[in-house]
């Protein structure tokens, strides 16, 4: 099969009441995009709702819907790197399954990513429809990464990114890694640049992945440990191959 333009990776775990509507509206606007051929990977992360069920009904209707199921339910990281195995676009995005993300902004990412020649687009969440104590906790959580990781990014909790399929295999993958994702891809040598994007009011269900405030803050110390640790430690080099005076 000819691979997509782009691949949408969107991550689901008992979210059987956003599911329909969320994949819907990514292909109400994709179909209409012109000339963008594209694919949408459904990652289930061992939900035990209605979720499989209803991504399975998506993937008889829609003939680019890709239905992938993760058992045990192993996380968002996991479930994203999946997803990511599973793609054949060029391109990857990712959305969450809430449907707080607008998938029309994946085309404003897709357009600035290529001007701007870099290897990955990030959101960021403008006018968030979350509640204070969230907003509050994320603003705190990004100034603490930012200054030990030196990576410049503005919200990383904002879900709404797209890169370059050929660099996610010089990305490593662990437990939370979604929370870093975009020092990640720094630390791996690769260009990140940042945009405004919309952020909408979830309308079904509560968050499913993340925890209460608490968990989440002693849980992102651990990690931000972890990967300053991994930043110290990590290889950084270009590799040139000599083949001859022709090649000089």
């Amino acid at each position: 099969m000819h691979e997509p333009d782009l691949s949408v990776v969107i991550p689901f775990y008992n979210e059987e009441a956003s599911v329909q509507a969320v994949c819907e509206e990514v292909s109400e606007v994709f179909s209409s995009a012109g000339g963008l051929s594209w694919e949408l990977v459904m990652v289930d992360d061992g939900s035990n709702d209605q979720t499989p069920q209803i991504m399975a009904g998506l993937t008889e209707r829609h003939a680019n819907f890709r239905a992938l199921h993760l058992c045990p339910n192993s996380g968002q990281s996991a479930a994203l790197e999946a997803g990511f195995e599973a793609a054949t676009g060029e391109f990857i995005a990712t959305l969450d399954g809430d449907g707080q993300n607008d998938p029309r902004d994946i085309l404003r990412l897709l357009a600035a990513l290529k001007e701007r020649r870099v290897d990955m687009m990030c959101g960021i969440r403008q006018r968030r429809a979350d509640n204070l104590i969230r907003r509050l906790s994320s603003r705190i959580a990004n100034r603490v990464r930012s200054a030990v990781l030196g990576d410049q990014i503005t919200d990383v909790g904002c879900s709404l990114r797209i890169f370059r399929r050929d660099r996610i295999r010089r990305v490593r993958f662990f437990r939370n890694a979604h929370r870093f994702f975009p020092a990640l891809f720094i630390m791996a040598g690769f260009t990140v640049a940042e945009m405004p994007v919309s952020h909408r009011a979830r309308q079904h269900g509560t968050s499913k992945y993340g925890g209460g405030i608490n968990s989440r803050l002693w849980v992102g110390l651990a990690d931000l440990a972890g990967v300053f640790w991994l930043k110290k430690r990590s290889l950084t080099y270009t590799v040139r191959e000599d083949n001859g005076p022709e090649n000089r």
